[in-house]
């Protein structure tokens, strides 16, 4: 049987060039695919659910949406859960606007069942299969009764989610959150079983879990293109900081280190200066909070304090961010 000639140098470059052309075409055909199609759409899954609403539920969803929620959604001008222009992440997902999540039945999800605003909030799904991005926060680790809380107050007669007929903007994602929908970025599981709410007597149990509730994690670690959702603690930078952000003025801002390294992170903070800056904005009397985050008054002071806990107790980053001076 007579070998085949070994390639020649003209022969194996014709055959490289041509590898590294067919690679380029079809990555080119991917990618204008991924634009043309857009956001992901899925087949949402049925369930029942009637959410009981009481006083009690109606409160506690209030202060979790105030927190959690009304950061994007609400309207600057009227406090209204109307939506709003979405800045701070910059320009590299898209244009950004929130919705209209008050109880108007056209504008908003006064449409919407208990279960299909559930299953939103669980696994990122909308009632008509659309994918909400990674801009939008998923909750696969609140408690139900917290979950069931927020959907009390999305469907009682407070101010902020009464019927407003605002409609919505849409938004323009940016090739690079198409793209991240399509590779990294998919709907979350539901849970499989009953998640109850942390012991309020465990600090760093409760601080855990507001800490990562409250998406307080996704803004100070080291970049929103690698979150991940389903195990916050292994995400890259995980309260490391370094995250860039934008202000209302279009300044860039760089979330801060609150790992517990001494030098570069909150390790030298006491929990007065803690709970200072979290409930009140100030740290030793100089503005310690600028927009996006705001002060988290609704804490208490035992959550402050447990979340201070948590983080003294995470694995510590050398980060140095700087601060602005404006």
């Amino acid at each position: 049987m007579l070998e085949k000639p070994p390639l020649t140098m003209k022969k194996l470059i014709r055959v490289t060039a041509a590898v590294l052309i067919s690679i380029v075409v079809l990555a080119a055909l991917a990618a204008v695919f991924i634009n043309i199609r857009g956001i992901p759409t899925y087949a949402p899954q049925s369930g029942d659910l009637k959410v009981m609403i009481t006083p009690e539920r109606v409160a506690r969803g209030e202060k979790l949406s105030t927190v959690l929620c009304a950061n994007c959604h609400a309207d600057p001008q009227t406090g209204k859960l109307t939506g709003r222009q979405m800045l701070e992440a910059g320009d590299q997902f898209g244009e950004l606007h929130s919705q209209n999540i008050t109880a108007d039945k056209h504008y908003g999800i006064g449409r919407w069942t208990d279960w299909e605003i559930y299953y939103l909030l669980r696994t990122g799904i909308k009632r008509d299969g659309t994918y909400a991005p990674p801009y939008m926060a998923k909750l696969p680790h609140m408690a139900d009764e917290d979950v069931y809380s927020i959907i009390a107050y999305l469907r009682s007669n407070k101010p902020a989610v009464k019927a407003a007929k605002i409609e919505d903007i849409p938004c323009n994602p940016s090739f690079l959150t198409k793209f991240l929908c399509f590779i990294q970025f998919k709907p979350l599981p539901l849970p499989q079983e009953k998640i109850g709410l942390p012991d309020t007597n465990n600090m760093k149990e409760l601080g855990k879990y507001l800490a990562i509730n409250l998406d307080c994690w996704t803004c100070h670690s080291a970049d929103f293109k690698t979150m991940n959702v389903m195990f916050p603690e292994k995400t890259p930078g995980f309260f490391g900081g370094g995250n860039k952000l934008i202000d209302l003025e279009g300044h860039e801002l760089i979330s801060l280190n609150l790992t517990p390294d001494k030098e570069t992170g909150i390790g030298t903070w006491t929990e007065e200066q803690f709970i200072d800056a979290i409930k009140y904005g100030k740290i030793k009397g100089q503005q310690a909070l600028r927009y996006p985050m705001l002060p988290y008054t609704q804490l208490t002071q035992t959550e402050a304090k447990a979340i201070y806990t948590y983080l003294q107790n995470i694995p510590a980053i050398k980060n140095k961010v700087e601060r602005p001076l404006w």
